[in-house]
Formats: C-alpha cells, sequence, structure tokens
C-alpha cells in the first residue's frame, strides 16, 4: 500500500482520570477554530509622516471554484482580501496532505500567511484541492509516480487560477504560486504550464514523501527534474535543517535536479526552526523566519511588498500580578494532572497558552496561529464551566477581564500541542 507522509498535528487529549491519543487538524495552514481574538481589528492610525494605514479585516470568504466547464466538481477554497474593490495582486496557497484519507481533512485556512498578504494589499486564495475535505472530486495518488501526482495536483492550482483570474478584484497580471509540502511539490509542477500573469513560485518544504514505494527518493528529485525542464517562472526555495521529512541530501538532490536545466531558482537555508522545520508556515512564530526571504524575492519578480494596511494578529490579554508563570502551585482549580499538564506547558516554545475552568478542566496550546483559542477550545469540550486563560507566552494572564471568556467557544480538562510534522 503507497502512502505519503505528511503534515500533521498531534493532539494529546487528557481528563483528569484518562488519556489518549488522537489526531486533530492536520493542515499546518488550517490551523485550529477561530474565535474572536483572531479576528481583532486594529483601527486607523496614524504614522510618522502623518500618511495612514487604512485598518482591515482579512474579509475572509468561502467559495466553490469549478474545476470542469460543467461545474460538476468544484473546489472549497477560502479567499482572504484586503478592503475596497481593487484589483489587487493575487497570490495561491497550496496546502499540504495529512496520513490516511484526504476527505478527513478540513478546510486550507493559512491564517498566518494570509495576514501578511493581506497586509500587502494581495487576494489570498487557499484552494482544497480535489478529494480534500468538501471539494468535490477524487484525489490522485498516482500509485508511485510523483511526476504525474503533482501534475494532478497542479490541474486543481491552474482551474483556482483561470476562475479567480476572472474576478474584478484580481490584477491577473500579477500572481504568486506558493505551497507547503505536497502544496510546494503541487506549485512546482504548476511552473511547468503557468498562466502568463503568474509571476513568481515559492516552494516551502515541498515534495511527497512515499515509504512503501521502492526508491520514492529518486522518483521524488526525478519528479523535480522533470518540472525543471519546462519551467519559465523563477522560483524561491524554502527548506529548514531540522525538518521530520526531508534530509538535507536529499533536498540539495531535488534542487539540482530541478535547475540542471536552467530553471531559474534560489534556494534559502533557513536553519532550525522549532522542534521541526516543517512546520514553519503553519506558525504565527514561523512569519519573521520566512517573510525577508519572501520579500526579497518578490520585489525581484516586480510584486509588491509593502504594507498598505494594518491588519491584527491575535492579541493576549495584559499580564497580572496573579503569580509567576513558573509557580506551578498557584495555578487555580486543577488536580495533580493538572498541575503536571502545567508543568508541561512551561517547557513548549514561547508562543503558548494554558486555559482552565473552575470545575477543574484545563488545557495547553503550542504554536499555530492562536494557541489561546486552541487552548480554550479544547478545555472548554470537557468542561460545562467556562473555560479562561490562565498563562500565554510568558505571562499569568488570570484576572484580567479579557482572559475571562471563553470566546464562545469550547474547553477541556484536555492537553493539545499543536505540534506539526510529517509531509
Amino acid at each position: 500500500m503507497v502512502f505519503s507522509k505528511i503534515l500533521t498535528k498531534c493532539a494529546v487529549v487528557c481528563a483528569t482520570a484518562a488519556c489518549a491519543v488522537a489526531l486533530a487538524h492536520a493542515d499546518p495552514l488550517a490551523d485550529t477554530q477561530l474565535g474572536p481574538l483572531s479576528r481583532a481589528h486594529v483601527p486607523r492610525i496614524a504614522l510618522d509622516d502623518d500618511a495612514y494605514l487604512p485598518a482591515a479585516g482579512l474579509n475572509e470568504q468561502i467559495v466553490r471554484v469549478p474545476v470542469d466547464a460543467a461545474g460538476t466538481v468544484t473546489l472549497e477554497t477560502t479567499i482572504y482580501k484586503p478592503d475596497g474593490a481593487g484589483p489587487f495582486p493575487m497570490i495561491v496557497f497550496n496546502h499540504g496532505k495529512i496520513p490516511g484519507d484526504p476527505r478527513t481533512q478540513e478546510r486550507s485556512n493559512p491564517l498566518p500567511f494570509a495576514r501578511e498578504f493581506v497586509r500587502r494589499g494581495y487576494v489570498v486564495v487557499a484552494p482544497n484541492r480535489q478529494g480534500f475535505g468538501h471539494s468535490g472530486g477524487t484525489y490522485q495518488q498516482d500509485g508511485c509516480d510523483v511526476e504525474r501526482n503533482g501534475i494532478s495536483q497542479a490541474g486543481d492550482v491552474a482551474a483556482t487560477i483561470d476562475y479567480m483570474s476572472k474576478q474584478p478584484y484580481v490584477d491577473a497580471s500579477h500572481i504568486v504560486v506558493a505551497g507547503t509540502s505536497h502544496g510546494g511539490l503541487a506549485t512546482m509542477a504548476y511552473g511547468t504550464e503557468a498562466a502568463p500573469g503568474v509571476r513568481a513560485l515559492i516552494n516551502f518544504s515541498g515534495g511527497l514523501r512515499q515509504d512503501a514505494c521502492d526508491n520514492w527518493q529518486g522518483n521524488l528529485t526525478h519528479a523535480f527534474g522533470a518540472y525543471g525542464e519546462k519551467t519559465k517562472v523563477p522560483s524561491l526555495w524554502m527548506y529548514g535543517d531540522n525538518d521530520s521529512v526531508w534530509n538535507a541530501p536529499l533536498v540539495a538532490a531535488m534542487y539540482a535536479a530541478f535547475t540542471g536545466h536552467g530553471a531559474s531558482a534560489k534556494m534559502v537555508d533557513f536553519g532550525n526552526y522549532k522542534n521541526d522545520a516543517h512546520r514553519l508556515v503553519g506558525d504565527r512564530d514561523g512569519v519573521h523566519v520566512w517573510w525577508p526571504a519572501v520579500e526579497a524575492f518578490l520585489a525581484r519578480a516586480g510584486m509588491p511588498t509593502g504594507v498598505q494596511y494594518r491588519v491584527a494578529d491575535p492579541s493576549a490579554p495584559k499580564a497580572t500580578n496573579f503569580a509567576a508563570v513558573d509557580a506551578v502551585d498557584a495555578v487555580p482549580f486543577v488536580d495533580e494532572a493538572g498541575r503536571n499538564g502545567y508543568r508541561n506547558f512551561l517547557h513548549q516554545y514561547p508562543s503558548r497558552a494554558f486555559a482552565v475552568s473552575d470545575s477543574g478542566a484545563w488545557s495547553w496550546a503550542e504554536g499555530g496561529d492562536d494557541p489561546m483559542s486552541v487552548a480554550i477550545d479544547n478545555c472548554q469540550k470537557q468542561s460545562s464551566a467556562p473555560c479562561r486563560l490562565y498563562a500565554v507566552d510568558n505571562s499569568v494572564v488570570w484576572g484580567n477581564q479579557s482572559s475571562q471568556t471563553a470566546n464562545d467557544s469550547s474547553g477541556a480538562g484536555a492537553d493539545k500541542r499543536a505540534i506539526a510534522s510529517r509531509n
């Protein structure tokens, strides 16, 4: 049986008496269920030169993009755009793939990525390809033929760009295509027959790992070589050193195969990222790592890079003087299992949140787009009482009124880790 390792998030859900391991929301860019914290808008602000940046939300909407002329197969697609009529440049983001049945994959919702581009006046389009989530059609595995698999995925990218290019708010002469993991492979495959307005391709840790296939690394390298023969659009490749899916020799071989026929590409090795470089794009923390290289690349491709709108990231409540963040015994309501959960929380990366309820439920989350909402959501799932934030990042926020709402979400005596690994 052929299978692919892919970007996943592992969730460990723990109640006071029992603990079970479950897979959760696997697309690193479709990170969490969103609460009001992630929808915050920043008001119009004055700059030093008396100019103004208009406030903007993401204006998120979900549409069905037709794949065929009759519209019998459609792709569930998320669109984010600045305020106004446009036309705006467009960037299409291609998601990774979860283990197992792609039908169980949730809607692609790349919030950290989308915010960065909406700030710069882009329309961001994130389609779920055929067979993924609620999109129509069937995922085409194509056996061990990675080259053909990528071309199959690229057909959905082409359909998305064709449809979106006809929208009045899209500038079809300024398009970028990007993707992570399996979506990075789809992006590079699409480059072989890119539309005239596509000016740049961005490959974040792209590829397809098929351990059950003989010589899967050779198959993958051959696929990138075949794409490089036909690609005329410049591309940026971003891979890290501690990637759980790709090792450095394989990445070097893929890149050499792609550029060996004269394709224009630039490789950026961004080093180590947290516990796994493969999770970079799904993390809000990752933006400061990838944006400088992307900004320089886009500028060379004639694409805009300046901030035009002020779009807020999820914001944490202000710290209180309730207790020191490392004072485990100060956490209210929880039993010893909860205190152990809090000790575990203290060992996570700083973008983290811990939530509790007065019934003793608890949860922590790290990374992704909004660990505050994740912590509250998971806590509330097993609590009839409202869950509230106790600590965010390196500060205790307990007692702050803005931390005392359950975000209209849910939460539980649960311990969820928003980690990303695999393809």
